[in-house]
């Protein structure tokens, strides 16, 4: 049941804008992400779950899902090098592909995929977006990553380099001002660390990583 401020405010507790985000952002960058936050998030909670019938998921679902949506804009940012809020299905799949190289819990990536799904429903629905069919799935009893078609070996090494190639972090030392600490974020949010403990040894520690794959 919703309390009261929820009732006056749908979004209350939700953070639109995390402060890893706000920090990478310009003032006008800022206000075009948050309209388009509110508007995705309001619609989640009020339309998202049945469009046809105006059911929304629920409150919780959508506090727990939008934090990983802001995720995967923080990923586009990095993947294209520039703020855009113009996510597409290409980037979308492109950030499965990332996920599938992640040492994480098949958990917490079907969670991601779940979130990214509902982000694009929305798309779909309300900016005339394509519809998304992941090609990637996460298996939550086996923990094993599980493609929706059968692919090749050679296909498979194509993903992962790809998805390696979309991991890559530039040396510390080339790096500095604005650019380093948008990196900064990157690892932080990489290695759940808070971005003020971030050093050169995280910078190393995922290049070296990368390299041993």
């Amino acid at each position: 049941m919703k309390n009261s401020t929820q009732a006056t405010n749908p979004l209350a507790g939700i953070s639109i804008v995390p402060e890893p985000t706000e920090k990478l952002l310009n003032e006008r960058q800022l206000v075009d992400y948050w309209a388009e936050r509110e508007q995705c998030l309001e619609w989640l909670l009020t339309f998202g779950k049945d469009p046809d019938h105006a059911e929304g998921y629920a409150y919780q679902t959508v506090k727990n899902r939008a934090s990983r949506i802001d995720q995967f804009y923080r990923w586009v940012w990095n993947h294209e090098d520039r703020y855009t809020s113009s996510v597409t299905t290409a980037h979308a799949d492109a950030y499965l592909k990332h996920l599938a190289c992640q040492e994480h819990s098949n958990a917490h990536k079907s969670a991601c995929r779940k979130s990214v799904m509902m982000l694009f429903k929305w798309h779909s629905h309300q900016k005339g977006g394509e519809d998304w069919s992941p090609e990637i799935t996460f298996s939550r009893s086996n923990q094993s990553t599980t493609p929706r078609d059968y692919l090749t070996q050679e296909e498979r090494s194509k993903i992962r380099d790809a998805a390696l190639e979309h991991g890559a972090v530039p040396s510390f030392d080339s790096v500095a001002g604005d650019r380093r600490e948008r990196w900064k974020a990157y690892l932080a949010q990489r290695f759940e660390k808070p971005k003020s403990e971030v050093s050169k040894k995280d910078w190393n520690r995922h290049n070296d990583r990368r390299r041993c794959r």
